[in-house]
């Protein structure tokens, strides 16, 4: 059999470069901006949504005695939310602890494990954000919210036409003149979509569109590392969760992810068993996704990329 070391291997240490490169994880620029505004919440059975979804009847022109409609309207409802749960998971064995010690610990394997569970549970998220609903423990996401057909809040898009979202399911090649008609469904007076999450290679197709004097970059998605481009002064960006075909024009004045206050990111110290020599610990999350006015958002959800 032959020797496992070499006369330079035997007697020379290897060289292991002081940094973890990430090789695995991508970007959520969307998770980013609803995090940064997230609401934080202490507690309650379900998060509760009201809304105003009919006019007053009782209203109109009248002349002079006129008698008046004075009997009452039904104008407000409440979409209802449920908390959802998710969590990561750090396990260490005591001998991987005992070998990761000393002048031998180049990077300090505990630390890297929850710096990598911290951001397994970022990614999990983000695939929540943009969720069909099909999961039930998980959030609510975008191809339920914005839909014409789903039950989201616990009311039926398909009943209550009120409640449906702008869907595109015919075009299949992006245009600016689609984007523009999708922007204009998804828009009342200055209440407009404010930012737009496409696929890459969708993004790529945007990009080609436009002329290079167009091609101007939205500064709050720059500082936060995520290139953009701009469509009618809102910022366009690709994010890697995004469901293929799909392109998203969202209103985040309607579109919160509401978090547990106690239980954002909650790291749960390490624990060990009685008949093992690991420890093991769990970073924790609780919170929902919520929409407020789904007629705000809309989707092209056919894009041939």
């Amino acid at each position: 059999m032959a020797l496992t070391y070499d006369q330079i291997s035997a007697i020379t240490h290897k060289k292991i470069i002081p940094k973890l490169v990430d090789n695995i994880f991508d970007s959520h620029p969307l998770l980013r901006r609803l995090r940064a505004k997230s609401p934080k919440l202490d507690g309650g059975e379900k998060i509760m949504v009201p809304l105003n979804y009919a006019i007053n009847s009782a209203n109109g022109w009248f002349t002079g005695a006129d008698t008046l409609d004075t009997s009452d309207s039904d104008v407000f409802t409440s979409a209802e939310y449920l908390w959802k749960q998710a969590y990561s998971n750090i396990t260490v064995t005591r001998l991987d602890e005992l070998k990761n010690s000393g002048d031998s610990a180049i990077l300090n394997f505990v630390k890297n494990k929850t710096k990598i569970a911290e951001k397994t549970l970022a990614d999990t998220l983000g695939t929540g954000i943009y969720s069909d609903g099909t999961t039930a423990k998980s959030i609510v996401g975008l191809q339920a919210i914005v839909d014409a057909g789903s039950t989201v809040g616990g009311i039926a898009q398909g009943t209550y036409s009120w409640w449906a979202a702008q869907e595109n399911t015919t075009t299949t090649n992006l245009t600016l003149s689609a984007m523009q008609s999708l922007f204009t469904s998804c828009s009342i007076d200055n209440d407009v979509p404010s930012v737009i999450t496409a696929t890459r290679a969708i993004f790529d197709i945007y990009y080609s569109l436009l002329q290079p004097q167009q091609r101007f970059i939205d500064s709050d998605s720059a500082k936060g590392g995520f290139s953009s481009l701009m469509f009618n002064g809102k910022p366009v960006i690709a994010d890697s969760k995004c469901p293929a075909s799909h392109m998203f024009m969202l209103n985040e004045e309607y579109l919160d992810l509401y978090i547990h206050r106690d239980e954002n990111f909650r790291f749960s110290p390490f624990i060990s068993p009685i008949d093992q020599a690991v420890k093991t610990a769990k970073i924790f999350f609780a919170g929902a996704m919520t929409s407020s006015n789904n007629r705000m958002h809309g989707k092209l959800s056919a894009i041939t990329a």
